[in-house]
């Protein structure tokens, strides 16, 4: 530990800015999507404020916000060397697994389409431990992946079967609330950071199929509440739940297909200002982004999401060190499969999950926790360049 602070204080010295070592195209992908996410809120919800004699300007003031909270997380999580990070893991992992805990005790958490994820706060504010979760268990994970022996290039058995451990018992809490989406990312950068990790390809066999006979067990026994289970049906049969989830992978459809290619012009609409499609500031935000920017502005958004991915590959390639590339690789897994899984369920290439779209929906837990992500990138960006 001794050694890393040395290098810590020797970097600051070189260095007396950390945002000297920011990578500008990462962070300028990162600042178009919040604009565009900003604006695509206020027009998933300003009209129907209006005419019900509400605040237009209520979600854009609290995403405005959330985005600004999130952003001096960011920058806090540039500021400490990420080697350092090391130090404060089981802190971050000790508290996320108490969030995952206290979601489950009657009057501390609360409830929304079916899952116990959310502790509320004054103010009308709520946040979701298992968004939080995701950076603890990443970070943790690349902790004990990275530790290498003098005669091994790769972590041994006992390194992997405790990294899954550290990751086992969240998701196992975050599937008893239950939240199928998010144990889903979160399985994704498991088995990612593992393979990168150098360890045996039969570790990472392992997990698919335990992944797979988890996911039936939970539908077999009862885990997955009604409310997902119906999501799940009209995946396979989009006519199934005609008047709940049916609905509304079918206004999804319809609201995106009816853009066109250069869609009907921002706050204009019928679908997104009709309201005909639920939870569209949150989880089908894309679906505005269809309707009124089209295949043009859709295609947009999902191009600097490429862009931030690339750079991401870039900063996991360059590093030298194994712990920050197994963060940047598992914050890559947990972004690419979000944003893939989010995208999916609109255009019913996926099932239906809650899971918001990166940087643009709304939302403060994931807002918070991307933007973390997003300075985890930054942070071992900036390292590597010393």
């Amino acid at each position: 530990m001794s050694q890393i602070y040395a290098r810590s204080q020797l970097y600051r010295r070189k260095r007396p800015s950390i945002f000297e070592g920011f990578d500008a195209v990462l962070t300028a992908a990162l600042a178009l999507l919040l604009i565009i996410g900003t604006l695509l809120v206020y027009a998933a919800t300003r009209d129907w404020y209006a005419r019900n004699g509400l605040d237009p300007q209520y979600y854009l003031k609290r995403h405005v916000i959330n985005i600004a909270i999130g952003i001096a997380l960011a920058y806090g999580t540039t500021v400490i060397d990420y080697r350092l990070l090391r130090a404060y893991t089981p802190i971050f992992w000790g508290l996320a697994v108490l969030g995952l805990i206290i979601v489950m005790i009657p009057g501390l958490g609360s409830s929304v389409n079916g899952a116990r994820a959310w502790i509320s706060l004054p103010g009308g504010f709520q946040i979701q431990p298992a968004e939080l979760a995701k950076i603890a268990i990443i970070i943790g994970m690349s902790m004990l992946l990275s530790e290498r022996s003098h005669d091994s290039n790769q972590p041994s058995s006992r390194d992997v079967f405790q990294a899954l451990i550290i990751a086992g018992i969240p998701v196992l809490l975050i599937i008893v609330q239950p939240d199928m989406g998010t144990a889903f990312i979160i399985s994704a950068s498991v088995i990612t950071i593992v393979a990168v990790s150098g360890a045996p390809s039969r570790w990472v066999v392992g997990l698919l199929v335990l992944a797979i006979l988890m996911a039936t067990v939970a539908t077999q026994t009862g885990v997955i509440s009604e409310y997902q289970l119906k999501r799940l049906q009209t995946f396979v049969d989009p006519t199934a739940d005609t008047q709940g989830a049916g609905y509304q992978l079918r206004q999804a459809r319809i609201t995106v297909g009816s853009g066109g290619l250069l869609g009907t012009g921002l706050f204009n609409g019928p679908q997104t200002n009709g309201r005909f499609v639920p939870e569209q500031q949150t989880d089908f935000i894309f679906t505005v982004a269809g309707e009124e920017l089209g295949f043009l502005g859709s295609g947009v958004i999902i191009f600097l999401y490429l862009l931030i991915l690339m750079r991401a590959f870039a900063i996991a390639r360059r590093t030298s060190d194994p712990f920050g590339r197994l963060v940047v690789t598992g914050v890559i897994a947990w972004f690419a499969f979000q944003i893939f899984e989010n995208i999916g369920m609109t255009l019913g290439l996926m099932p239906m999950t809650g899971v918001p779209l990166p940087f643009i929906s709304y939302g403060g837990s994931s807002m918070f926790a991307t933007l973390i992500g997003f300075g985890l990138l930054q942070n071992v960006h900036a390292r590597s360049r010393g």
